[in-house]
């Protein structure tokens, strides 16, 4: 048993009172006179019995009385010893989409919020964060309207953040418990939790439902089939229903063009096709309707009037390979000799390809470096009998490359670097028994670029950039079988595909996208990004011949949004959100650290730090011995 005010204690010694009181009361006798004590003498004898008796029962009577009184004012409790640590709370609710589930019992956040409000002491303060907003050192009545008008977002922290995050609202001082409170679905996606993250904190888990969301999911839209009249818009679908088939509506803008129906495999996956006019502006919004996860019910794609990337080459009259690659439905293609080159016309192309020439002219050189420091690319393909002096002063200005000794051996190009900007999502999976191609003669290289294609014995095959490419050996016929490769066309067309970054079909909130604009932009003008509910200027580089946007932390929301400058749309660019939510996968937890819901994690917490209090009962005690002493006394002679 503990005190909560032990120096009360030091009132036991009054007990000295009553006893010192009883025991040794000084009484002065008188003799009376008295004819005859025959007859009293046994009456005498029995009623200093009874006397004395009544001294010691009212003796216990008032030391009980004193101790008890003693004891309720010093406050005895039972209690753990956590129970009377000083404590620090923190929690963390996850406001992602995946929360906003829909089960039989309604929205799992919002149950949460109401529960979370209903539970905590009202005089507790705690911090409370979530995937987007911080609520520091507060009582619940401070943020109760706040956290009612929470909204999902479609950031996500993983575990290990979130644990490493929660520990920076912690104070240092020693001798506090310090609990970590995690509320969340837990989907797999958030990672492992490791123990030892976080030290000297408790680390509760409150999983609030586990009752299965049931959901359709729009996972992915692209182009299909394209010809010159009509392409195919391609919308991916998933669930885990038990659903057959659900209705799918493509809009353009507001307008409903088009209605289908998803049928699911076995796997629970579907695909709906949607046949449009080729030359048509959509503004596109593929969407179903179901009771689970809201925010994967809609995806927004458009489709703009093409811009041609132009792409001028100079050199060899015989182009073939290029002119194929660079298609007239993409491509503004122009071939040129070195002769016939008009320089002014570089500054007004994106891409331009140096093919074979055995010599670089230093106004060419001095063209090319003007027209990459304007955002320009170039690939540089070097002949047999190239005059590497001229291709040096071309080279070195990136990277420090350049090209070294020719050598005449068979060599094969046996190494794709797939992580490589060139080939982005080219390649599902790693390139495996390929036929690869070979090369007859090769110039050695010295380069500090990033490496595209190696050569068997890791020399590089092709190196650069974003902007500049530069091959080591010949491509011709005579020289190798590269153009023969299925290599060559996304080697090439992604060159072109770079050199403009065009708005994609859809882009994805919360990853880095950059695109470009061909519009020459005066001083102090800026490019705005809006849609019906938003606006605001992107991250943007001004270049001579065009406008490069990037998008990090904008837009918030998904939407298509139009690329407008002064009071034009120049063109539109779609976001979505990340699928992953939709995935429906959790950890497991460890068991003795996790509530099925908000109100166990309180009950639980209550019963941890409860103190059993006795000044009542003691206070009652004195009562009784109170009572006790007044019967004795009127009652016992």
């Amino acid at each position: 048993m503990q005190f909560k005010y032990p120096e009360i204690l030091w009132g036991l010694f009054l007990l000295l009172i009553p006893i010192i009181v009883h025991l040794f009361q000084l009484r002065r006798f008188k003799k009376t006179p008295f004819t005859n004590v025959k007859f009293l003498k046994q009456v005498i004898s029995e009623s200093r019995k009874s006397s004395t008796l009544k001294k010691w029962l009212l003796l216990f009577a008032r030391l009980g009385l004193i101790a008890a009184l003693v004891l309720a004012f010093a406050q005895p409790f039972v209690a753990n010893e956590t129970a009377l640590q000083k404590k620090e709370t923190v929690f963390y609710l996850d406001d992602s989409f995946s929360m906003y589930g829909q089960t039989e019992n309604g929205n799992i956040f919002k149950n949460s919020i109401q529960e979370f409000i209903k539970e905590l002491p009202k005089d507790q303060k705690f911090t409370l964060f979530t995937n987007s907003q911080v609520f520091k050192e507060v009582e619940i009545n401070d943020i109760q309207n706040e956290l009612l008008n929470l909204t999902a977002t479609s950031e996500q922290m993983g575990i290990q953040e979130i644990l490493l995050k929660g520990k920076t609202y912690f104070s240092n001082a020693n001798g506090i418990q310090k609990n970590l409170v995690l509320i969340s679905d837990f989907q797999q996606r958030m990672g492992n939790i490791q123990d030892d993250t976080v030290t000297h904190v408790n680390i509760h888990f409150v999983k609030p439902s586990n009752n299965e969301i049931l959901n359709s999911s729009i996972d992915s839209v692209f182009i299909g089939t394209n010809t010159n009249e009509s392409m195919e818009v391609v919308a991916k679908l998933s669930t885990n229903t038990s659903e057959e088939t659900i209705p799918v509506s493509l809009f353009n803008g507001t307008k409903l063009i088009a209605k289908t129906a998803a049928k699911f495999d076995k796997d629970q996956n579907a695909e709906v096709r949607f046949t449009l006019n080729a030359q048509d502006v959509v503004l596109g919004k593929v969407a179903i309707s179901d009771s689970g996860l809201d925010y994967d019910n809609q995806f927004y794609f458009n489709i703009d009037k093409k811009v041609k990337i132009k792409v001028l080459t100079i050199g060899l009259t015989s182009d073939d390979f290029l002119n194929r690659i660079f298609s007239n439905d993409q491509f503004e293609y122009t071939n040129t000799t070195l002769e016939q080159l008009n320089y002014s016309s570089i500054d007004n192309q994106n891409l331009v390809v140096l093919n074979e020439l055995e010599q670089i002219p230093t106004s060419l050189i001095t063209s090319i470096n003007s027209f990459v420091a304007n955002g320009g690319s170039f690939v540089t393909i070097p002949p047999l009998d190239a005059d590497l002096n001229t291709y040096n002063k071309l080279a070195s200005t990136y990277g420090g490359s350049r090209y070294m000794n020719a050598v005449v051996q068979n060599m094969a190009i046996s190494n794709v670097k797939t992580e490589h900007p060139l080939f982005e999502n080219v390649f599902e999976s790693k390139v495996a028994n390929f036929q690869f191609p070979t090369v007859e003669e090769r110039f050695k290289m010295a380069t500090n670029m990033p490496v595209a294609i190696e050569f068997q014995n890791k020399e590089p095959f092709l190196m650069g950039t974003k902007q500049v490419y530069l091959f080591a050996a010949s491509l011709s016929s005579i020289n190798s079988n590269f153009k023969n490769s299925p290599l060559i066309v996304p080697t090439f067309y992604n060159m072109g595909m770079n050199s403009l970054k065009l708005a994609p079909l859809y882009a994805t909130l919360g990853t880095e996208t950059e695109i470009e604009v061909p519009i020459m932009l005066q001083q102090d003008d800026v490019i705005k990004i809006s849609n019906k509910k938003n606006e605001f200027i992107p991250q943007q580089r001004v270049l001579p011949k065009k406008v490069q946007l990037t998008f990090i932390d904008n837009p918030k929301k998904a939407g298509i949004y139009a690329i407008v400058h002064n009071t034009t749309t120049i063109r539109n660019i779609s976001f979505n959100y990340d699928r992953k939510e939709s995935e429906l996968v959790y950890l497991e937890l460890p068991a003795n650290s996790t509530s099925s819901s908000l109100l166990d994690f309180f009950e639980e917490s209550q019963k941890s730090n409860a103190v059993n209090e006795f000044w009542k009962w003691f206070a009652i005690l004195a009562l009784v011995f109170v009572f006790i002493e007044t019967l004795l006394q009127r009652f016992l002679k």
